[in-house]
């Protein structure tokens, strides 16, 4: 019967394998550094981004109500800024990034006409995370959100809106 030797007991390539010891772990953390940042950048990047849509969406529908609640054209418009400024701020992002935009419909008439609606549109440029300001919006991602509400037929509103 043959007896096996164990694979330490060869003299012929052991050297080659003791040259290696211990690099394993530098291997690990290397290739986890590697992949674990760009992973965890993403996952910050696309928080900002989710972060901007939220707000955008959550703005338009408050502000279409806010609006189409008022009383006349000035109240609504301020009202509409009022819910930008607080879903921004509930968001954590930066008021001058956003702009709102008003639509009536039907088209032609002045906004704040009973049984009309109103469209309320919010852009935001949204920056990502730990990117320098010399990029400036060649780095940044725009979201928006839009929505619509009816005002009431019953409205007491003069409809003099401009």
């Amino acid at each position: 019967m043959r007896c096996w030797r164990r694979s330490s007991d060869r003299t012929g390539g052991s050297a080659g394998a003791r040259d290696d010891d211990g690099s394993a772990s530098l291997e690990f953390i290397t290739v986890g550094l590697v992949l674990l940042v760009p992973l965890v950048y993403l996952i910050v990047a696309l928080s900002e981004i989710q972060a901007a849509v939220l707000a955008a969406d959550g703005a338009a529908v408050q502000a279409a109500k806010a609006y189409a609640r008022a009383p006349d054209d000035a109240t609504g418009r301020t009202r509409v800024d009022d819910a930008l400024a607080l879903a921004l701020a509930d968001f954590g992002l930066d008021r001058s990034a956003a702009s709102a935009q008003l639509g009536c419909l039907p088209a032609g008439l002045p906004c704040g006409q009973r049984a009309g609606s109103v469209s309320v549109r919010i852009d935001i440029l949204v920056a990502l995370p730990l990117m320098p300001d010399i990029v400036g919006s060649w780095a940044a991602v725009p979201v928006s959100g839009s929505a619509t509400a009816p005002i009431s037929r019953f409205d007491d509103r003069d409809g003099e809106a401009g």
